[in-house]
C-alpha cells in the first residue's frame, strides 16, 4: 500500500503523466484523521475536511478562508464567459496565501503570485501537472512524486484533503515546509472539471514549533523548580525539578492554590507578589521559605515574572525557585568560622602580648631570644590546632614539639608519658606556654643543662575533666629555690587563673617537680 495524503487508500493509483522526480510507488504512509463525509457539506456533496496535525497550533482554522474563497471560484467555472475571471485573479493574487487551480487531468490552470515565490519558479500552464514545485519532498526529507502530492489524490479521489503535508524544493536549492489543502471543483451541472489548491508555508510555525519545543525541554529538565499560576495565584503549569524540590507530582497541584506551598505566617507574601506582577513588575532572587508536601521547610531563591497573552495583557506569573538550603547552611557555617577564627585570633594575639610584655633580658639580645621562643611555642600549638581543622591539639605531640632534641633513641633524655589527650585552643596554647618555659628553665638551670640529666613528664585525667600534670627533673645541678620570681613563674599562675587551675614548684635538690593542675 502506498503512502498517501488522508485516508489510507487500498487500491494502486497510477501516474498516467509522471512525477517529476521518476520515484516509484511506496509502501509507505502519511496517515491523517479521515475525512467524514457527514460533515457540513462543502463542494459537490462532499464533507467538510478534517483538520490533519498540528492545525489547532496555528491559531487559524485555515478552511475558513477556504470556504469563503472557493464558493466564488465555483459560481466563476463552468461559465463560457469567465466574465469574472479578472476580478478573481486580481482577488487571488492579493492572498498572502498560495493559489492555484488545475484541470480534471491535473494540469495547471492558474496559480497566483504567493505560490510562485512559495516555488521559487513558474510552472507552465496547460502542462505541468499536479504541482509546480520544482521538486517535493516527504516531510521526513525523502522524495516525493508530484502524482503523490495532496493535490494529486484529491484529483485522483475527488476528495479534499486537508493539512497534507510536505516540503517544496525550490531550483536553489532552499526548501519550504507547506500544508495542503486541495479541493474537487464541479461545474454547476455537477461535473468533475479540476480542482483548487491552497498551500500554507509551514517556515515560520516549524521554526516557532522547534523553539517552543526546545524551550520546553529546557524547562522539564531544569533542576529549579519552574511553575506557573494565573493572576488568582492558581498553578497552572509544574515542572519535574517542582516535583523533585517540592514532593508533589504535577496532577496533584495543578488546579490548586500556589498558597499550599507558602507557610501559613508568609501567606502574605504571595499577596504582594501578585500586586506586582500585575503591575508588570518582576520579582528577582527573593529569598524565602516553602514547605514541602511532607511538612518540612526548605529555603528557596524566588524569581517571578509576569506571562502575557498575545495582546501583551498580563494574565499570569512563571516562577523559578531555587533550593539554597545547602547554601544557607554554608553561611551559617561561614559566619560560626568568622566569629571563632575572631575569638581565637584575640585569644593568640592576648597571649602573644602577655609573653612579650612580661619577658625580660639582661641584654637587648637575651630579650629577643626570650621572646623569640615564646612566640614559637604559641605558633607551634596553632599549627597542631590547625592541622586537626581546630579539633584539638595532641598534649603528646606539645611536649615532643618542645622536648624533640633531647628524645634521642639512644641517649634520651626526655620521658613523656600519659593517655592519648586531645586540647582545645585555650587549654592547647596554654600548656604549650608552660611546657616551653619549663624547658626552657631545665636547658639553662636545670637538668637538660648537663648530658647525664633527665626530664620526665606524666598527666593523667581526674574527675570533673581536670588535668593533672608533672614535670619532674633529676640527674642534674643541684637546685636552689629562686630569689624572685621570673616569667616562668608569673606564665604558670596566669594559665591556672585562667582555667581555674593551680601550679606548685618543689625545688628538690636533685631537680625540680612542678605539678600543674587544670580545668579543661
Amino acid at each position: 500500500m502506498r503512502r498517501t495524503f488522508g485516508a489510507p487508500v487500498a487500491e494502486t493509483i497510477a501516474a498516467p503523466h509522471g512525477g517529476r522526480t521518476g520515484r516509484a510507488a511506496s509502501a509507505k504512509f502519511f496517515l491523517f484523521r479521515p475525512w467524514n463525509p457527514a460533515s457540513r457539506p462543502a463542494f459537490g456533496g462532499q464533507g467538510k475536511w478534517h483538520m490533519g496535525p498540528h492545525m489547532s497550533e496555528l491559531g487559524l482554522d485555515l478552511s475558513d478562508i477556504t470556504t469563503a474563497v472557493l464558493p466564488a471560484l465555483e459560481s466563476v467555472l463552468g461559465k463560457p464567459d469567465f466574465a469574472n475571471s479578472r476580478r478573481l485573479h486580481e482577488f487571488l493574487n492579493v492572498l498572502p496565501a498560495a493559489v492555484y487551480m488545475t484541470d480534471a487531468d491535473g494540469r495547471i490552470t492558474y496559480f497566483n503570485q504567493a505560490a510562485a515565490a512559495l516555488w521559487g519558479c513558474r510552472p507552465r500552464l496547460n502542462t505541468d501537472q499536479w504541482c509546480g514545485s520544482w521538486r517535493l519532498l516527504w516531510p521526513d526529507g525523502t522524495p516525493m512524486r508530484h502524482d503523490e502530492c495532496p493535490m494529486a489524490i484529491a484529483l485522483k479521489e475527488r476528495r479534499p484533503v486537508r493539512g497534507g503535508q510536505a516540503i517544496a524544493e525550490r531550483p536553489d536549492g532552499s526548501r519550504v515546509p507547506f500544508m495542503a489543502f486541495p479541493t474537487p471543483l464541479r461545474d454547476a451541472a455537477g461535473t468533475f472539471v479540476g480542482a483548487v489548491n491552497m498551500l500554507i508555508d509551514m517556515s515560520e510555525h516549524q521554526r516557532a514549533d522547534v523553539a517552543s519545543r526546545r524551550l520546553a525541554s529546557i524547562v522539564e529538565s531544569s533542576d529549579d523548580a519552574i511553575v506557573s499560576k494565573d493572576l488568582n495565584g492558581v498553578i497552572a503549569t509544574w515542572n519535574r525539578g517542582a516535583e523533585r524540590l517540592f514532593g508533589y507530582l504535577a496532577q496533584e497541584v495543578i488546579g490548586k492554590p500556589i498558597t499550599i506551598l507558602i507557610p501559613e505566617e508568609q501567606r502574605d507574601e504571595e499577596t504582594r507578589i501578585l500586586e506586582r506582577i500585575r503591575r508588570g513588575e518582576r520579582i528577582e532572587h527573593f529569598e524565602t521559605t516553602r514547605r514541602r508536601k511532607d511538612g518540612s521547610l526548605v529555603s528557596i531563591s524566588l524569581t517571578v515574572s509576569p506571562i502575557t497573552d498575545a495582546l501583551g495583557h498580563i494574565v499570569g506569573a512563571s516562577k523559578i525557585a531555587r533550593d539554597i538550603t545547602e547554601q544557607k547552611r554554608r553561611e551559617e557555617q561561614i559566619a560560626l568560622l568568622a566569629r571563632e577564627a575572631d575569638h581565637r585570633t584575640k585569644n593568640l594575639l592576648a597571649l602573644a602580648q602577655a609573653a612579650v610584655h612580661l619577658s625580660t633580658g639582661e641584654t637587648p639580645d637575651e630579650l629577643k631570644t626570650a621572646i623569640e621562643g615564646r612566640l614559637r611555642a604559641l605558633a607551634n600549638a596553632h599549627t597542631l590546632l590547625a592541622q586537626s581543622r581546630w579539633a584539638g591539639a595532641d598534649l603528646r605531640n606539645l611536649a615532643l614539639e618542645e622536648l624533640l632534641p633531647y628524645c634521642h633513641d639512644e641517649q634520651s633524655q626526655a620521658g613523656i608519658a600519659g593517655p592519648s589527650l586531645m586540647l582545645e585552643q585555650e587549654p592547647a596554647q596554654a600548656m604549650a606556654l608552660a611546657l616551653h618555659e619549663l624547658t626552657t628553665n631545665a636547658v639553662k638551670y636545670g637538668a637538660l643543662s648537663v648530658p647525664e640529666g633527665r626530664v620526665a613528664i606524666n598527666w593523667r585525667l581526674k574527675p570533673g575533666k581536670r588535668l593533672a600534670l608533672r614535670w619532674s627533673e633529676s640527674g642534674g645541678p643541684k637546685v636552689k629555690p629562686p630569689q624572685r620570681h621570673g616569667f616562668g613563674t608569673r606564665v604558670m599562675s596566669r594559665i591556672c587563673d585562667r582555667l581555674n587551675g593551680e601550679a606548685s614548684f618543689d625545688w628538690r635538690e636533685d631537680g625540680l617537680v612542678c605539678d600543674i593542675t587544670v580545668e579543661l
